[in-house]
C-alpha cells in the first residue's frame, strides 16, 4: 500500500476515524472497509435489505478512485490503477464472500458484458489485469498456487446482481480444474461445446496458448468465436480458467455458457469457482 506524509495522511485520518465512529471501533482499517462493503453490497441476512446493484460503482468511482487521487491510498480497494487514466483504469476489491475472492472493476462506467465497449479496437484487457491480480489470491493464502488452480469469471446479465463489470478472480472449483484436465485432449483452438456438464451445466470451451492474456481478449475472443454471441453478449458468461497443457506449456482453457431462463441457467460462471478455495489445501 502507497504511502503519504503531511496534510494529506491528516486528511486520511480524518476520513477513517468517521469511518470507524459510524459504523463501530475497530482496530483495521481494511476491517472497516470491509464493513463499508458488506452494507453497500446488501450482503446481510435475507429480508433485512435488497442488493444495491449500483454499490460497486458507488465504491469504486465515491470511494477508491478519490482515494487513491487525494491520498494515494486505494481503500477500500486493494488497488487502484489510474497510470492510463480513469477511462481505462481499474480497482481491485476484496469481495467479503469467501477467503479468497478478489473482484477486478473498471474506473469507467460500464454496465457489464454486454457493453459495447468492451468490443471497440483498442479497448482494454480487462482479463489480462485480472489475471495479473490473481496474486492478491496468493496473498491471501500466503502461497504462490498453480495458474491451473486460478480462475476468472464474470456473470451474465442474467446472473449478476451489480450493474457494474466486474471480474471475480478467486480459485478454481477442484472437480472443474479435474474434469477439464481430463478433457484437454477434446478441447481446440476453436469454440466447441464440452461432452461433459460443469456443476451440471453445458459449456463450450476454446484453448489459449500463452503464459500470459495479453494477445487473448476473451470478450472478443467469444464475440469473434461464437455464434450470435456479438448481438447477444448479455446472455453469455465467460470463465477463463489457468492450465499447463499435456505438452508441459502454459495457457488457458476459456468457457462460456449462455443463459436459458427457460432451464433455470442464468449463465452464472462464477459458480465454476471455490470461494473457500478448497483445492489450496489439497496434496500435491
Amino acid at each position: 500500500m502507497l504511502s503519504t506524509v503531511g496534510e494529506g495522511e491528516r486528511r486520511s485520518d480524518i476520513w477513517w476515524s468517521s469511518e470507524r465512529a459510524r459504523i463501530g471501533a475497530t482496530s483495521s482499517r481494511m476491517r472497516v472497509g470491509w464493513l463499508l462493503i458488506l452494507a453497500w453490497l446488501g450482503l446481510v441476512p435475507p429480508g433485512i435489505a435488497q442488493a444495491d446493484p449500483n454499490a460497486l460503482w458507488d465504491i469504486v468511482h465515491g470511494q477508491c478512485v478519490p482515494n487513491e487521487e487525494h491520498y494515494g491510498r486505494p481503500e477500500p480497494c486493494a488497488l487502484v490503477e489510474l497510470r492510463t487514466g480513469e477511462a481505462r483504469g481499474y480497482a481491485v476489491l476484496k469481495d467479503l464472500v469467501g477467503a479468497t475472492q478478489f473482484l477486478l472493476v473498471p474506473t469507467a462506467r460500464i454496465a457489464g458484458i454486454e457493453s459495447p465497449e468492451l468490443l471497440l479496437l483498442g479497448a482494454p484487457n480487462y482479463f489480462e489485469s485480472a489475471w495479473q491480480s490473481r496474486t492478491y489470491v496468493d496473498d491471501v493464502l500466503g502461497r504462490v498456487l498453480p495458474r491451473d488452480d486460478f480462475s476468472l469469471a464474470i456473470n451474465s446479465a442474467y446472473g449478476r446482481t451489480q450493474n457494474q463489470l466486474h471480474i471475480h478472480i478467486d480459485c478454481v472449483r477442484a472437480d472443474v480444474r479435474d474434469a477439464l484436465r481430463d478433457h484437454e485432449a477434446a478441447i481446440g483452438y476453436r469454440w466447441a461445446p464440452l461432452d461433459i456438464l460443469l456443476v451440471g451445466h453445458r459449456y463450450m470451451a476454446v484453448r489459449v496458448a500463452g503464459e500470459q492474456l495479453d494477445h487473448t481478449n476473451p470478450f472478443k475472443l467469444l464475440a469473434d468465436g461464437v455464434l450470435g454471441a456479438r448481438e447477444d453478449m448479455g446472455r453469455h458468461t465467460l470463465v477463463v480458467v489457468g492450465a499447463v497443457f499435456s505438452n508441459g506449456r502454459p495457457g488457458f482453457i476459456v468457457l462460456d455458457d449462455h443463459a436459458d431462463p427457460a432451464i433455470g441457467d442464468s449463465a452464472a460462471g462464477e459458480e465454476l469457482q471455490d470461494h473457500a478455495c478448497a483445492i489450496a489445501s489439497l496434496i500435491r
